[in-house]
């Protein structure tokens, strides 16, 4: 039921990888949500497209978190790891997704 058009090609790539945490598989046990890493620059519209477009479910509500990269010291050398913005995508009543066949 999207009202928006979004670009096909922007959607497919705004999905960066599903989270696989405790947290994760325990949020998706109780209230039916799927998490994923997404682009930096997502918008929560483009989320709900891309999922319903990539994995053929429909989705409720979108909810985004970004987390920033923690410092982390190499030696004598200090980095940064990449800014993470994480998706958690509530499907409707009675919608599953089921990850590249990962057994449950």
């Amino acid at each position: 039921m999207s009202a928006h058009k979004f670009d096909e090609g922007r959607l497919m790539q705004l999905l960066v990888s599903p989270v696989v945490s405790e947290k994760a598989t325990m949020v998706a046990e109780k209230h039916n949500v799927v998490t994923f890493k997404v682009l930096q620059n997502a918008t929560k519209p483009e989320i709900k497209a891309a999922v319903e477009l990539m994995f053929k479910v429909e989705v409720q509500g979108v909810n985004v978190v970004n987390t920033k990269g923690k410092t982390k010291r190499f030696g004598k050398s200090i980095g940064r790891r990449d800014n993470v913005r994480k998706a958690y995508v509530t499907l409707k009543a009675g919608q599953e997704l089921n990850i590249s066949g990962e057994a449950a």
